[in-house]
């Protein structure tokens, strides 16, 4: 009988998954632990790249083409009351196009990490591995997507003449807010979903009204002051406004309204992820 080697002799690493404690004294513990499977993310990121345009004749243009036609659309319906809706002294397609940009983003960053966990129920019950990785890799997938269709934004506002001021900068603060805004629904959206599969279904609907209930086809500005207080709840409304503002018109954003959307996403976030945390360890058992 051969004598046992090293490796065999060595204890086997006993890995016990637990959901953090009431007051997240487990979640610091999870955060930590998140920077060893960076490796794992970028994987996972480049893979929904590349399934997207995988056999696609288009290939990159799916990118462009979602803002581009409801951009059309947009202008096309609103056509006629556009001439009497302020669009900052801009042309309205470029001032619609400025929003849908950051919106597309956070609306399929949200569609496609709600169904991320459900999606992948074979690696789910098969392999351990921080599975909120599933839902961040879609989000970090839409940042690609969002560079892309940038190249359009870039190439209409030198069509019409309009350059990039120096408070531009302000819009990447902006996308990584959106970004975390997108993961924390994502998140709790994701982990509702392996119980009541209803959640699938919401989402759009939800989001097809979210859409409507910001700032995207009309201005923030035009919002009835009785209102304004409650419509800054929303906190897409101070990203979209605040991107388009230091993008296509030269401004700085509103700070109060951005402040206002920044705090939201500071709340939902952590609680988000303490929820999605507390249903990991069960997930398995739900698919």
């Amino acid at each position: 009988m051969p004598a046992p080697t090293a490796a065999m002799s060595r204890p086997r690493e006993l890995l016990v998954i637990r959901p953090p404690g009431r007051l997240g004294s487990g979640l610091v513990h999870h955060l930590r632990s998140l920077p060893r499977y960076a490796e794992l993310l970028y994987v996972l990121t480049a893979h929904r790249v590349h399934v997207r345009y995988k056999q696609s004749v288009l290939g990159l243009l799916w990118a462009v083409l979602q803002p581009l036609l409801l951009m059309l659309i947009f202008t096309m319906v609103y056509g006629l009351v556009a001439s009497r809706m302020s669009s900052g002294g801009l042309p309205y397609t470029l001032f619609v196009y400025a929003a849908l940009l950051p919106w597309i983003f956070f609306s399929t960053s949200v569609g496609n990490a709600t169904g991320s966990l459900v999606g992948h129920a074979n690696l789910v019950t098969k392999v351990w591995f921080p599975r909120e990785l599933l839902p961040v890799s879609y989000v970090t997938a839409a940042v690609f997507d969002l560079a892309v269709a940038s190249i359009v934004l870039f190439g209409l506002m030198a069509w019409h003449g309009v350059a990039l001021a120096p408070v531009a900068w302000v819009a990447l603060p902006i996308v990584g807010l959106i970004s975390l805004l997108a993961l924390a629904i994502g998140l709790l959206a994701a982990a509702i979903q392996v119980r009541f599969r209803d959640m699938g279904l919401a989402i759009p609907l939800l989001l097809q009204a979210w859409l409507f209930l910001s700032p995207v086809i009309y201005p923030f500005d035009q919002v009835p002051d009785r209102f304004k207080r409650l419509y800054s709840l929303n906190p897409m409304a101070g990203l979209i406004d605040g991107f388009r503002r230091v993008t296509v018109q030269g401004q700085a954003p509103d700070w109060g309204l951005l402040a206002t959307s920044a705090a939201i996403v500071a709340l939902l976030l952590p609680g988000s992820y303490l929820f999605f945390k507390r249903v990991d360890a069960t997930l398995a058992d739900r698919m």
